[in-house]
């Protein structure tokens, strides 16, 4: 029976404590990271990799000075930009957040090197590149530590431009030395232009062109040559053709002035540094000079300059994420908040199909105690601490694998297809178990069958456990928004947050153990149970069938059935073990040999991810509505139409998420709104990792699945509820 299938496992989950306390450690490790000075964006990017860096060698002592900085770490292929971007393009900003006493100074912009275009030309960074920013703290500074906050956005480029953001926390402890980064930093400014007076430098404008005349360059950049950086935007034509020369130790250039200019500055500041070889990140060290200029401008321009339309969408829509209210933070009342929604939304998780099966079995449990209180209150109290202790093991190790460098989100484990496998024996072997194929008692030693007598709340335990896993895929409402902050929160806050879900899921089940009326208003024991337990084997086949299904969507039809093959040897197996005799001995031989051979031959299709395509388009009951696979660029493409764009984030192994794909999403009034208003419905298919979708998550501040957001330009994204109505789709659809 279950309960001994429970009780065997108590030796596997022994060996499984060590590495359940090294989840939870890990995190504490990450935390104190960020103390010492790194700390990684909450909502990744996927072009662009950002971390907040700090370097505080004294410490951050009233009076003192320290550094911090973004390290932007970019994609093969695409760049951001400088302070002045260049014919296109858009500065990296950083909007800081800073405790009273402590200021921030500019950006100590490196040198950038010069990206050609066609006729363009674009001014920026790409491999790694860090942007320090001094820090000041106030002589009468009263604290043990600076907390850094920072909003930071920036437009990632190739030949497309996406516009990305991140929110970071970093502490710095006033006490004590923060130099981990410090080569880093070192680098970085080493790689910035050094400040030199203009001496006898000049600038001379005439029609069409500025001629410059500087003074006072490097010796060793003598008949070198040279790039030219204005820091004022849009002054020159960056890719237009340009000469320059040496006269001696001056260097003379003659550049052409852009003809929709607005600036007519009478001094500009500029960076020159040597011509850039091939290579990553910021350019050579140039030198920086503010030069007067002479004489007088042409007439500027009287119209901005001319952006294209897809580029002007991509920084409006920067602009407004600018602009838009911050995320949640770790205020204490939204903590709270996070904490009532986690606790109601793990209630709320009990009514989910995927946790049907656990908890039928949890009435016979009722039923076969029904006069015995204190071993209810006992069983009660196990399963709760069997479904919170996993919760925060689960918790941790998602928050471990995180700091990590993973991109991981709540119900991670089952986009791995060895864990959907393991999950589909499990419970094909609690269905056998259930029907009465087998008896426990009769294929495994009497010592081990009777640790269950030993140990009555173990199984409970363990039934929480199981519990913990199956429901874990779900998303109740509730537990959207709690599981997107808790990821962002400390690790003490966001575990939290994790044992009030696992309370949650417990709660009706510990609430009725300690409530007589609950058992005494099931049926004696009887008959009946041996009925309802054959029963019960069925909804455990239907959950083999659903998982089995998850599978073909990782591994495709080649692994699915090497896992159906695998599965009725299984069963073979567990037969031929409950014989007696001969037979016995024979056909419990063949079955071990024949699961041998084709987990040998065949197995590794349960565990080889088929290849990932782009999806293709999937119709409707409604002509010209179709659902298309979500990616970054497409959306952007979209939203740059002027289209609005409905985002459906789902998996194969989220019961809510093909529920609502059925029913909500497949209306036909639903999608006659969508249709009216020129919708475009992309996917974000999340069965197997996709940290690009994992990072679009984030920055919604969701962590799991079902999610569903619409946006708009210029307009911060709308999320929907987990479980959708009709109602509440067509009011949306119809206000945009």
């Amino acid at each position: 029976m279950l309960q001994k299938l429970l009780s065997c496992a108590t030796r596997s989950a022994r060996r499984l404590l060590p590495a359940l306390s090294l989840s939870l450690l890990l995190p504490l490790a990450v935390q104190a990271q960020g103390i010492l000075g790194g700390a990684t964006s909450q909502t990744p990017p996927q072009m662009v990799q950002a971390e907040l860096l700090a370097h505080a060698p004294d410490g951050a002592a009233p009076g003192a000075k320290l550094w911090v900085g973004l390290q932007l770490t970019h994609t093969p292929e695409w760049h951001t930009y400088w302070k002045n971007s260049g014919d296109s393009g858009l500065p990296t900003e950083l909007q800081w957040t800073l405790p009273e006493g402590v200021t921030a100074g500019d950006i100590a912009w490196p040198t950038p090197r010069k990206f050609p275009l066609g006729t363009l030309a674009n001014y920026g960074y790409d491999g790694t590149v860090l942007l320090p920013v001094p820090l000041t703290v106030a002589p009468d500074f009263k604290g043990s530590h600076v907390d850094v906050q920072l909003y930071a956005a920036w437009l990632a480029c190739r030949k497309e431009c996406i516009p990305e953001e991140g929110r970071f926390t970093l502490r710095v402890p006033v006490q004590g030395s923060t130099a981990l980064n410090g080569l880093a930093f070192e680098a970085a400014l080493a790689a910035g232009p050094k400040d030199q007076p203009a001496a006898d430098s000049t600038l001379t404008p005439e029609p069409g062109f500025l001629n410059a005349s500087l003074a006072g360059l490097p010796a060793a950049w003598q008949g070198q040559k040279l790039e030219f950086f204005p820091e004022t935007t849009g002054l020159i034509e960056p890719g237009a053709a340009w000469t320059q020369a040496w006269d001696g130790a001056r260097w003379t250039a003659r550049v052409p002035l852009s003809p929709q200019r607005s600036d007519s500055p009478a001094q500009l500041a500029l960076v020159v540094a040597q011509a850039n070889p091939p290579g990553e990140g910021a350019g050579r060290t140039g030198a920086r000079m503010t030069v007067p200029v002479q004489g007088n401008w042409p007439a500027a321009a009287a119209l901005p300059v001319a952006v294209p339309d897809a580029l002007q969408a991509a920084l409006d829509a920067n602009a407004a994420r600018a602009t838009a209210p911050a995320g949640p933070t770790g205020a204490p009342i939204t903590l709270w908040a996070a904490l009532i929604g986690a606790l109601l939304g793990g209630v709320i998780l009990n009514l989910m199909p995927c946790v049907f099966p656990v908890l039928a079995i949890k009435v016979l449990a009722f039923a076969k105690h029904a006069g015995d209180r204190s071993a209810h209150r006992a069983n009660g109290l196990a399963y709760t601490a069997g479904v919170v202790l996993s919760f925060l093991a689960l918790g941790g190790l998602l928050l471990g694998l995180r700091a990590a460098g993973e991109q991981l989100g709540w119900g991670f484990q089952l986009q791995s297809p060895g864990v959907v496998a393991a999950l589909a024996v499990l419970f094909t072997l609690i269905g056998l178990n259930l029907a009465g194929l087998f008896e426990f008692g009769s294929v495994l030693p009497s010592g081990l069958a009777s640790l269950q007598a030993k140990n009555p709340t173990a199984d409970a335990f363990l039934t929480g456990v199981l519990a913990t896993a199956i429901a874990s895929p779900c998303t109740a409402p509730f537990m959207g928004a709690s599981l997107g902050l808790a990821i962002g929160l400390p690790t003490v806050q966001a575990l939290a947050v994790f044992g009030a879900l696992g309370l949650g899921m417990a709660l009706p089940y510990l609430v009725a153990s300690w409530w007589p009326a609950v058992a005494r208003a099931l049926p004696r024991p009887g008959a009946w149970m041996d009925t309802f337990r054959r029963g019960m084997a069925f909804p455990m086949f239907a959950t083999v069938v659903w998982l089995l299904w998850v599978l073909g969507q990782q591994s495709g039809i080649d692994g699915a059935a090497a896992l159906l093959m695998l599965l009725v040897v299984l069963a073979l197996l567990v037969w031929a073990l409950g014989l007696r005799g001969k037979s016995r001995t024979v056909l419990a031989s063949l079955s071990l040999a024949g699961l041998l051979w084709l987990g040998w031959s065949v197995g590794p299709n349960v565990t080889r991810l088929q290849d990932a395509s782009p999806g293709a388009e999937v119709a409707t009951a409604v002509q010209g509505v179709s659902w298309q696979a979500w990616s970054p660029e497409r959306q952007a493409a979209l939203l740059a139409e002027g289209r609005p764009v409905f985002v459906d984030f789902t998996a194969a192994w989220c019961v809510t998420c093909q529920y609502n794909k059925r029913t909500t999403l497949a209306n036909a009034d639903v999608l006659g709104e969508i249709a009216a208003k020129n919708v475009a419905l992309l996917r974000a298919d999340w069965t197997r990792r996709d940290p690009a979708v994992t990072a679009e998550l984030a920055r919604l501040g969701r962590n799991g699945v079902p999610v569903y957001a619409i946006h708009q330009n210029g307009q911060a994204p709308q999320v929907l509820s987990e479980v959708l109505g009709v109602d509440e789709v067509r009011a949306v659809i119809a206000g945009l």
